[in-house]
């Protein structure tokens, strides 16, 4: 079903020189003449990924869809190259996002906005800062490095901070536990398993993460007695012991079995947040949710996967920093819900009639039909679309579920 836009009213059509009856068809740019301001939204659509890892209902299920029958791990809206959004109505249709805004003279979005359902955990990983993503993709296009090969780092010269929003209870590993709450599993486990023990005595030497991400013998010996011994500290250590034993059932043997007890290991109710920053070591494991970004694809794995894995990169990015409260507050707002992490972006969740004053440029996702009202025109989404707005004045959304991703101009 492809989302309506209705006509201007006559007095917005007067302004425009022009009568309602000569609207321009949906999707295109509409200048407005105040000012030399201009205001655009552009109805936008997309397939869901079909990672191995994605669940087969999850996003079928919350976007109305019909499930494909396949994994649907991600629906992405946006003009990143790797599976750009395309414009859904008007002269631009079928064509890419990125595609249409640059004919029109418009700026790119700096922003990635994905639903994502994970049934299985995925990759261990970190992400760049803006720095080692400008050197790093510079580095690998002097190498000669294809930007689509499979042993490529960095895709884009952009960094990818992330924020993530619970839709289902949400499982996950975000940035690295304090020491002692590591070594406090890690001797429970040595003391059923001896093989564990250099695990320990590595956390104390500071020097566990890269020592585990060497593999080795050793490394293999304490994967293996880790998977058997996790049962035996399941009554003292539940949380720890369940993280094993799901990632020893997807990925057995993986030295990122160990590092993820490093990681605090988050259970998010609906509605509550992560956010994680370059250098943030961390696998979501199960669970939906609403995920946002600069828009890159750079992604430096530690394991918990059969991609490319770069040990010595991921070791120059990584944070070891201990993080000793990974989630992130909300901020309540009329009609919404904004997450604001110290990133370039903000993430509303809309439930009922919410204003954004002084206009944004931003994405929006129609998690319920969706209506936006922009300088007398009004705008109607079905279940599961999404548009790109980019307003020079106030505009307003109605819905029962929507989630609108801005653009800020400063963390």
């Amino acid at each position: 079903m492809a989302p309506r836009l209705s006509r201007p009213s006559s007095a917005v059509a007067a302004r425009l020189g022009r009568r309602a009856a000569t609207a321009p068809p949906v999707g295109t740019l509409v200048p407005i003449c105040r000012k030399e301001t201009a205001r655009v939204f552009v109805p936008i659509a997309n397939e869901p990924r079909a990672y191995a890892w994605g669940s087969r209902t999850l996003l079928a299920d919350y976007l109305g869809r019909d499930a494909s029958g396949d994994p649907e791990a991600e629906l992405w809206l946006g003009a990143h190259p790797g599976c750009p959004s395309t414009v859904a109505a008007g002269e631009h249709a079928g064509r890419g996002l990125g595609e249409a805004l640059e004919a029109w003279g418009r700026p790119q979005p700096a922003l990635l906005l994905k639903a994502l359902a994970a049934a299985e955990p995925l990759s261990l990983q970190a992400h760049p800062d803006a720095s080692e993503a400008q050197e790093g993709f510079a580095r690998e296009d002097r190498l000669g490095i294809a930007r689509d090969a499979p042993e490529r780092n960095y895709r884009d010269p952009h960094p990818k901070p992330e924020l993530i929003v619970a839709v289902t209870p949400f499982e996950a590993l975000s940035g690295f536990r304090p020491a002692g709450e590591a070594l406090r599993v890690l001797d429970a486990l040595a003391a059923a398993d001896a093989r564990l023990a250099p695990v320990a005595a590595r956390v104390r030497a500071g020097d566990a993460l890269a020592w585990l991400l060497s593999g080795g013998d050793e490394v293999a010996a304490a994967v293996a007695a880790a998977e058997a011994a996790a049962p035996a500290i399941a009554a003292a250590h539940p949380v720890e012991a369940d993280t094993v034993d799901r990632l020893a059932r997807t990925h057995p043997g993986d030295p990122g079995i160990l590092v993820a007890l490093l990681l605090n290991r988050v259970s998010l109710a609906p509605g509550e947040a992560l956010y994680l920053p370059a250098g943030n070591l961390h696998a979501y494991l199960e669970g939906l949710a609403i995920e946002l970004m600069g828009p890159s694809d750079n992604v430096l794995r530690g394991g918990l996967t059969p991609k490319h894995v770069d040990v010595p990169e991921l070791l120059r990015v990584v944070d070891t920093t201990p993080l000793v409260e990974p989630r992130l507050a909300s901020t309540p707002l009329e009609g919404a819900v904004a997450y604001r992490p110290a990133a370039p972006f903000e993430l509303r969740r809309i439930a009922g009639v919410h204003r954004v004053e002084g206009g944004a440029r931003g994405l929006l996702l129609a998690a319920r039909p969706t209506r936006v009202a922009i300088d007398g025109a009004e705008h109607e989404l079905p279940q599961a679309a999404g548009a790109w707005i980019d307003a020079a004045e106030p505009f307003e959304v109605r819905s029962d579920e929507a989630w609108l991703a801005l653009e800020r101009d400063t963390p």
